[in-house]
């Protein structure tokens, strides 16, 4: 499980880290503004969830994290322009890939620290959508986890909370850590393809 765990989250800060420097790329930014964007979704849920936990922040314990994150900014800053016309479509399927993925490695992440369930899952929601609030915020855009009807936080708090109920009855970690993390994905996909929301009061 722990291999399963790092690939997870190498995976979903490549990912993370190609969204912010999409939009980066978006918002007219020159290679460093790339290079910084690229960090905000990589390592910025992640961040706050150590924190919170009171843990040593992941990448400054091993700096692999920020390498794979300036590797992904890299890449997209020299492909971008295959990209035109498309950057939108390619940063929201990178966030959605990301989210689902770092939604489960924090869930874990904090569930091992704390032992609780409702903390893992809350945990398990920052990790996968903090980030993604504060790139979105530096690139002056509402956040897609505020933007009416986007099945967005939803989809972590999915992810996040049916891996601790997974990991509750015994089911064996890496097939929770799948499991979660597609139904986070699915439920994320659901709401870009399908146009799925939640329901609203009624006024």
């Amino acid at each position: 499980m722990e291999n399963l765990l790092l690939i997870f989250d190498a995976v979903g800060i490549f990912v993370f880290a190609i969204s912010g420097a999409l939009a980066a790329v978006r918002s007219g930014m020159d290679l460093f503004g790339i290079m910084a964007l690229s960090l905000m979704p990589a390592i910025g849920g992640g961040t706050l969830r150590d924190l919170v936990l009171d843990q040593p922040v992941f990448w400054v314990e091993g700096t692999t994290p920020i390498y794979i994150a300036f590797a992904a900014a890299g890449l997209t800053f020299f492909f971008s322009r295959h990209l035109a016309g498309k950057r939108l479509t390619w940063l929201t399927w990178a966030d959605a890939i990301g989210l689902a993925l770092f939604c489960v490695v924090g869930a874990e992440k904090a569930l091992d620290v704390t032992g609780s369930m409702l903390i893992a899952t809350m945990m398990g929601v920052v990790t996968g959508a903090a980030g993604g609030i504060i790139r979105d915020i530096i690139c002056n855009e509402i956040p897609l986890v505020m933007k009416k009807g986007e099945i967005y936080a939803t989809a972590t708090f999915l992810g996040a909370g049916s891996f601790c109920l997974l990991i509750h009855f015994d089911v064996p970690g890496p097939m929770a850590l799948w499991l979660a993390m597609g139904a986070a994905f699915l439920a994320r996909a659901g709401g870009i393809l399908k146009g799925w929301t939640l329901p609203e009061a009624l006024h």
